[in-house]
């Protein structure tokens, strides 16, 4: 019986090259062995909580703000009412949200009645100077025959008497028939001034009496918000300064102090500031909105927000000491600019603050603090590659032998 075997030859390089790459693999098992075991800490010594991020706080100026509150309302509201009394309303030519002029007619009256009173008065005018003319004619006469003595002094004394009740009674009669013109006028309601109707209770038919309200009207169109401020609060504020306005709709606008009630709520002891509001913007008369006044600047110690942590219901920074181990500091913050909070107390200008991870942190925990991440240096590779990029590749001669 013959027995078959095989046999394989390699070749003197490719014996070289499989004897380097085990050599290699082990050697770079070893190395990360023991970067792993110099990573671990000692025995018998602490494990770091959390890696941490750190920042110092810094100084900037951060904006000067005063918070208020309080009520859109218009800056000057006309009511326009009837002037004349017992007149039907025949048209009513506008409505609650339109645009009117100065001097545009918004409702109309029936005018029958008061153009036959007009008529009747201007009769009347007419009637008196007729009298009037008669009455002097009768005077002149009368004083030319003073000197001749055929009237007594009586007789030309009722004349000149007669002459000046005619004329007062053409100044009577003109006096009514501009009365008449005038109820004449009023049953034309005109606009005093531009402005927006804001309401209306003008009904065509109605029968209504002098003074009655018929509409109400935005003069202008200005708008005009009306903060509520502290007494204590009131210096800061002069006419002229900037506030930016938001209403409950989210509408935003910048309005420019007008003027600072003199006066102070002795109830709430809260003062009223007046606010322009610019023209065509999404406010609305009633509307509540907040504000802030632009007081300037000041200089300010600020920390990241992300530095903060409330617990408790008050505001902590976690300063990291030399031993790497975290103090839980109690600060009271102040305003906010962008992702930073400034620091009113509590934390000093050279401290190290925890920032990423200090919402997981407790007092006196061991940190690592984590520096800033170090890119490869251009040009230089592991040891690996660069031992890879070194071995030639070598094809292994595997061709069988001959079968024995």
């Amino acid at each position: 019986m013959q027995h078959s075997s095989f046999s394989f030859k390699f070749s003197p390089t490719a014996f070289a090259v499989i004897t380097a790459c085990v050599l290699a693999t082990g050697g770079a098992l070893v190395f990360s062995g023991a970067s792993r075991a110099a990573d671990e800490p000692k025995a018998g010594q602490p494990r770091p909580a959390l890696t941490v991020s750190t920042a110092e706080p810094q100084r900037m100026q951060v904006p000067l703000r005063l918070a208020a509150n309080g009520n859109i309302a218009a800056w000057q509201e006309a009511s326009i009412g009837a002037e004349s009394n017992g007149l039907r309303l025949t048209d009513v030519r506008v409505n609650v949200g339109d645009v009117v002029k100065a001097g545009q007619v918004l409702a109309t009256f029936s005018a029958d009645t008061v153009l036959a009173d007009v008529a009747q008065s201007r009769a009347s005018l007419l009637e008196a100077q007729a009298n009037a003319a008669e009455a002097a004619a009768n005077a002149d006469r009368a004083r030319s025959l003073q000197a001749t003595g055929a009237l007594s002094q009586q007789q030309i004394q009722q004349f000149t008497t007669a002459e000046q009740t005619a004329k007062a009674r053409v100044e009577a009669a003109q006096a009514a028939l501009n009365a008449q013109q005038l109820r004449l006028k009023y049953t034309q309601v005109v606009a005093p001034d531009s402005g927006v109707i804001s309401a209306r209770t003008a009904t065509v038919g109605a029968v209504v009496g002098a003074g009655t309200e018929l509409f109400r009207m935005v003069r202008k169109g200005r708008l005009e918000w009306r903060a509520e401020v502290t007494s204590t609060e009131l210096r800061r504020i002069q006419p002229g300064a900037k506030v930016s306005v938001t209403a409950a709709s989210g509408a935003v606008a910048e309005g420019t102090v007008r003027m600072v009630a003199p006066t102070v709520d002795p109830q709430t002891r809260n003062a009223l500031v007046y606010v322009d509001l610019p023209a065509n913007t999404d406010f609305r008369a009633g509307m509540f909105a907040r504000g802030d006044f632009a007081l300037g600047s000041s200089d300010a110690l600020t920390v990241p927000q992300e530095a903060l942590v409330v617990r408790d219901g008050f505001s902590y920074v976690f300063v990291v000491g030399g031993d790497q181990r975290v103090q839980m500091r109690k600060v009271q913050t102040g305003r906010r600019v962008a992702d930073r909070v400034e620091v009113l107390s509590g934390l000093d200008a050279g401290a190290s603050v925890a920032v990423r991870g200090a919402g997981f942190l407790n007092d006196g925990d061991l940190v690592r603090v984590a520096g800033p991440a170090a890119a490869p240096a251009a040009g230089k590779q592991s040891s690996s590659e660069h031992f890879m990029q070194k071995v030639p590749v070598a094809l292994v001669d595997h061709a069988p032998a001959a079968i024995n």
